[in-house]
């Protein structure tokens, strides 16, 4: 009976454990009273001054729960904004209106502060998100014009802080472009700055900013004509300023920022390659997370045929392709009777594009296809029928933004975009599209540098008032397009091109949040050369981009270097052009062992999720050696690494591999299955291994698994 009765105690016991460890788990992330909000989830802590009933609205500390932290003011403005040209802070004048809980669907919990000025014609809900496990709040604005006239919103910031004197100004790297481009002194950022790292080296500490804006509409500063660091829109003295006008009772909710404050770290890349990945995959909501079958070799008709396929060419090339592995097989420019109608050239495909694709599924491929998601030809029907639908240049003219004569481009805030949908949706349904490449300018373009060639200057357009309003107007229907095609077909694989987002091999969090992959370069030349961009191109956008949306063409299969080719796309997404029907049956089975294996390795160990830099290896360049990691970080059960010699005068280096369990015991094996070492995840971390490259401009990789 008294064991008994100890068994009943000790399982209450237990039970009491779980149910508060269950609580504290479940523990909301902001507490607040009358006078401070506490933003708080174990790992950083923020503290924002209430107006009590009336006041500021101001961060007094934001800091890592442990540890010092000596970068912010106890006075911070926390956000700024202009409507019709007078400024907005925290640092202004707000009655409290509401307090309230809030939470998304990826683990986000929090608070929302609803604040209105003294003239009560302004309203903004300031939004802020905390998640577990992770160092990171997540912030955005909701602004509301209560006044009874329509008003300018322009000089958006999120975020904005006020650093503490002279330590962070003078001694801290501002590392930008994706986290990888390091300077010293006041930074204004632009489109290529989705992440921004400010890093104390004398203090190891530092803050990493992430901002959501799309494209060309993002602006991170730091230090620029103030001891501030600001994150959000772009101003109204930039190049591509941001604008929205508001009607009376209208809203407007600013893309998201995210920041995280550290300590306890020598180098800024620490975080990049651990707290920012890990935040980007499981909760900023990327269409990659939610794909369950990632690409891992596709195959692209665009170089070297350009414009000239047909049908025959293109069963030919499915054909090699699908003996070569291939996994996907898409379509590129030139199938097509014009632009802007998108029919199918008839003399090219005479039976369609349907028997074509369910040839490439019979291969064992998902088929895809090319369009230009925001052009038109003169002649096409639909800009006949139409031309109210398209961009007009600062004179009132049609025009291309592309650069391109003979096609015009057309606004996104017109009825062009449920047309496109149209169109899309039927290429999509009718013929079994598991992959779009859409491509060209809608808001602007990598090759126009004339800012003023940008958006549409049409005053009659529904969905923008002016120019500076039609930047951003244009990039909202763009996404909710994708939105709903990815509705109608949850395992397409969208690439969003460099060129539709408007800047040469850009990408940014807002693209990753609505489309899978991003076409990022366009590399031509000697082989070794094009290995070297690709590795460079995967190296300066991850690990703050996910590294399977970096599609980076034109490597081709029939190259004399092409297994070189391929490790090298193995640290982004694999991705081939030329002519696989010049491949010899062995060449075609040696390709097939490459496919297979990097197959198995995405079934074992998800290696498309994930990439981190190798330690002691930076940016691949001549003369040197570079690799990459992409270790399952989650499962700690392995992956693969990718080790090239570019030119240097040793043949061997020592190699670690980190983020694994230390006590756990891993082999390194070749992809032929050859054990190289066989050591703890300590002792893979810490000592390593060698590898010999005797080739001058060489690779290797390799699987990492449990012994």
């Amino acid at each position: 009976m008294n064991k008994v009765k100890s068994l009943k105690t000790l399982i209450l016991v237990a039970a009491s454990y779980i149910l508060s460890a269950a609580a504290a788990v479940s523990a909301p992330f902001a507490h607040w009273t009358k006078s401070e909000l506490i933003l708080d989830n174990g790992l950083v802590k923020r503290v924002i001054k209430l107006p009590s009933p009336a006041g500021n609205f101001l961060t007094k500390s934001y800091q890592p729960v442990t540890g010092e932290f000596k970068y912010f003011q106890s006075a911070n403005a926390d956000f700024q904004f202009e409507i019709n040209g007078a400024i907005f802070s925290g640092k202004s004048e707000w009655s409290l209106s509401a307090m309230t809980a809030i939470s998304d669907l990826r683990g986000g919990d929090g608070a929302a502060v609803t604040l209105l000025s003294t003239d009560k014609k302004v309203e903004v809900a300031v939004k802020y998100l905390l998640y577990p496990d992770l160092p990171v709040i997540r912030k955005s604005l909701v602004i509301k014009n209560s006044g009874d006239a329509e008003v300018a919103l322009e000089s958006v910031d999120v975020e904005k802080f006020q650093v503490a004197g002279y330590y962070p100004t003078t001694f801290s790297w501002i590392c930008g472009d994706y986290g990888r481009r390091r300077s010293i002194g006041p930074y204004d950022g632009n489109m290529q700055d989705a992440l921004v790292i400010v890093h104390n080296m004398d203090w190891q500490a530092g803050i990493v900013i992430g901002n959501e804006a799309a494209g060309v509409m993002k602006h991170t500063s730091v230090f620029w004509d103030s001891p501030t660091i600001c994150s959000g829109l772009t101003h109204k003295d930039a190049r591509f300023p941001f604008r929205k006008w508001l009607k009376p009772g209208e809203s407007f909710e600013t893309p998201q920022v995210f920041t995280m404050v550290y300590n306890g770290h020598q180098d800024p890349d620490e975080m990049l390659n651990t707290a920012v990945p890990d935040f980007v995959r499981k909760h900023l909501g990327i269409r990659l997370s939610e794909l369950k079958e990632k690409p891992t070799f596709v195959y692209n008709t665009w170089n070297p045929f350009k414009k000239d396929i047909n049908e025959r060419l293109i069963m030919e090339l499915a054909k090699a392709a699908a003996w070569a592995g291939m996994k996907e097989f898409v379509i590129d420019d030139g199938w097509q009777d014009s632009y802007g109608d998108w029919g199918i050239d008839k003399k090219k495909f005479p039976n369609g594009l349907k028997p074509v694709f369910d040839y490439i599924k019979s291969l064992g491929m998902k088929p895809g296809l090319w369009v230009s998601v925001g052009s038109a030809a003169p002649a096409s029907k639909v800009f006949q029928q139409h031309p109210e639908w398209f961009v007009k240049d600062e004179n009132g003219k049609l025009t291309s933004l592309h650069g391109e004569a003979d096609k015009y481009t057309a606004c996104f805030s017109t009825g062009w975009r449920d047309y496109i949908k149209g169109v899309l949706t039927k290429l999509m349904l009718e013929n079994g599209l598991e992959y779009l490449k859409l491509d060209f300018a809608v808001v602007t373009s990598p090759y126009v540098f004339d800012h003023t060639k940008s958006g549409c200057y049409a005053a009659d357009h529904p969905g923008h008032k002016d120019h500076a309003e039609s930047l951003a107007a244009n990039y909202e229907p763009l996404w909710k397009l994708f939105d709903e095609l990815h509705q109608l077909k949850p395992g397409l694989f969208i690439d969003c091109t460099f060129e539709t987002m408007g800047g040469l091999q850009l990408i940014d969090y807002a693209m990753l949040k609505h489309a899978e992959g991003n076409w990022l370069a366009n590399f031509y030349g000697p082989d070794e050369q094009g290995d070297l961009r690709v590795r460079n191109m995967a190296w300066w956008r991850s690990p703050a981009m996910s590294a399977t949306a970096l599609v980076i063409g034109n490597l081709q299969m029939d190259d004399k270097g092409w297994e070189t080719h391929i490790k090298s796309l193995a640290g982004a997404l694999p991705i081939m052009l030329g002519d696989p029907r010049k491949l010899s049956p062995e060449q075609l089975k040696k390709y097939r062992s490459y496919a297979d294996w990097l197959q198995a390795m995405q079934t074992q160990y998800d290696i498309m999720s994930y990439r981190q830099d190798m330690r002691g290896f930076g940016e691949p360049k001549e003369g040197g050696w570079d690799g990459f990691q992409r270790i399952n970080t989650d499962t700690k059960q392995g992956g693969i690494i990718g080790v090239f010699r570019q030119g240097a005068l040793e043949t061997e280096r020592s190699v670690s591999v980190n983020y694994l369990e230390p006590a756990k015991i891993y082999r390194v094996k070749t992809m032929a299955g050859k054990i190289i070492v066989t050591a703890t995840g300590n002792e893979l971390a810490t000592k390593g291994f060698e590898v010999q490259i005797d080739g001058l401009f060489a690779g290797k990789l390799f699987e990492v698994c449990p012994r």
